[in-house]
């Protein structure tokens, strides 16, 4: 089932670093899962012995492959590579279709490299709060965050209401009940 609002963004309130770390790391592990269902079935695809005896699909296999991780490493943007891999995209009004059969193979190849570009964000996102907990940022505030398509991206500190006001007022009481016979 496609769910549409885990990809949004979203401000939400944390009440410890260790609270958000432990979101992030729901996340990484959410996201190495699908990373390795979208790879297994990409390697089923380019193992299946159809595909294998086409020449033309196993060299567009293998050029899409190469243009993927050349656009990763140079920060180039892979949606200006698609038509040189596959001539059969059609637009239909917001919706690109193919009826190639190679364009399951582009769809699960692009898939697997956002998910691992996205696991990379998160993985440093984790490490950075991980550092804002080792320098003592403050045990008596709320973060308040931003996550945009599943990363965190920034955060709002802000003193926890109250927090002062604790520590004032605090109540204190013995009960004691009498036994009625």
């Amino acid at each position: 089932m496609l769910d549409l609002n885990r990809f949004s963004t979203e401000i939400r309130t944390f009440y410890s670093l260790k609270e958000i770390q432990e979101s992030i790391e729901e996340e990484i592990s959410r996201y190495k899962m699908l990373l390795e269902d979208y790879s297994e079935w990409l390697g089923t695809l380019l193992r299946n012995p159809e595909s294998s005896k086409n020449q033309e699909w196993v060299k567009k296999a293998t050029e899409l492959q190469k243009l993927l991780k050349a656009g990763a490493r140079k920060g180039g943007k892979k949606g200006d590579k698609k038509s040189d891999t596959s001539t059969e995209w059609i637009q239909f009004k917001d919706l690109t279709l193919c009826a190639d059969n190679f364009g399951e193979a582009e769809i699960l190849f692009e898939a697997v490299e956002k998910l691992t570009n996205k696991i990379d964000r998160l993985e440093k996102a984790k490490n950075s709060v991980g550092d804002l907990e080792r320098h003592g940022l403050g045990k008596d505030v709320l973060y308040v965050t931003y996550i945009h398509d599943g990363v965190l991206e920034k955060i709002v500190i802000k003193q926890k209401k109250g927090a002062e006001v604790q520590e004032k007022f605090k109540f204190a009481a013995d009960f004691s009940i009498i036994k009625q016979t």
